[in-house]
């Protein structure tokens, strides 16, 4: 929990404000960007929320910090308000859960409402009121992980909603090797209806993306929006089995209508199917150049 002695000297006097366990995750920025911002390689409040919108939208970051790094001057009052907002709906029936966890370093988690039973992709931190909010919409039947690196408390998610845990066979370690349905080869799978896994080595051996509707994309850390770069791109220092092989993978996703990419780690990012299609081309082309 944040604590005031522990307060950064960056941030702007007021209520909210980031202590020095910040690990520089990256959420409160993308997610309540108009609040917090980069200082020194760790968040900082650089503008006290005004409006009651913005102070909910703070609120929602300290929620989804993965280290509990946001603290408030005084106890919030209306924070189990803001919990109950959790999982936010994106699009559709689409919602990201925010509890990010600090055992997979602040990656984002989402989850599917699917008529076939509900989908949660990557595990967020176990938590009461998310966990509630998920009963009241139907529970959790499949609980995807796209890699070894974002699995976080999926046995506690397990337990709890008796849900059958994907990943591939190349991602499995000691902690995941329970899982109930292993993922295997190369090729596209088709899991439910309008339900594709798609497999893209590189970051790691046996990462798989998600691909919903043909437009919906849950890359995990594959490919994501880079604030930096101010495009689409891969990780480069950190991919841990083979650049080369995450390139190729890359192309594959030429193949589809994707108009939207929802990553575990990186930000968000939508546009109409053609616009994005290039922007993919883009991200293939910088990362050809900084092989």
């Amino acid at each position: 929990m944040a604590t005031q002695t522990k307060r950064r000297s960056q941030n702007i006097e007021g209520e909210f404000y980031v202590d020095d366990t910040c690990i520089d995750c990256d959420t409160c920025r993308w997610l309540t960007p108009d609040i917090f911002n980069r200082q020194d390689s760790q968040s900082a409040v650089y503008a006290q929320p005004v409006t009651a919108e913005e102070r909910r939208d703070a609120l929602k970051a300290l929620l989804a910090c993965p280290t509990s790094s946001i603290g408030t001057v005084e106890t919030p009052q209306d924070i189990k308000s803001v919990q109950a907002e959790f999982p936010l709906k994106i699009v559709e029936n689409i919602y990201y859960c925010g509890y990010h966890s600090k055992k997979s370093f602040g990656a984002a988690s989402y989850f599917i409402q699917h008529p076939e039973g509900n989908i949660l992709i990557d595990s967020p931190r176990f938590n009461p009121p998310l966990t509630k909010q998920l009963e009241a919409m139907g529970g959790v039947k499949y609980l995807y992980l796209t890699h070894r690196d974002d699995v976080a408390d999926h046995e506690k998610f397990h337990q709890h909603f008796g849900c059958d845990r994907l990943l591939h066979e190349d991602e499995i370690t000691e902690a995941t090797k329970d899982v109930e349905i292993v993922l295997k080869g190369q090729a596209e799978i088709a899991f439910l209806t309008n339900i594709k896994i798609i497999p893209v080595p590189g970051h790691t051996k046996g990462h798989t993306v998600l691909l919903y509707k043909n437009e919906y994309l849950f890359t995990g850390d594959h490919l994501a929006f880079s604030a930096r770069l101010n495009q689409l791109t891969g990780f480069r220092n950190h991919c841990w089995y083979s650049w080369d092989k995450q390139i190729k993978s890359m192309e594959k996703l030429l193949d589809y209508s994707i108009t939207w990419i929802l990553p575990g780690h990186g930000r968000r990012y939508h546009q109409d199917s053609k616009t994005m299609h290039q922007d993919i081309q883009n991200c293939i082309q910088y990362m050809e150049e900084v092989r």
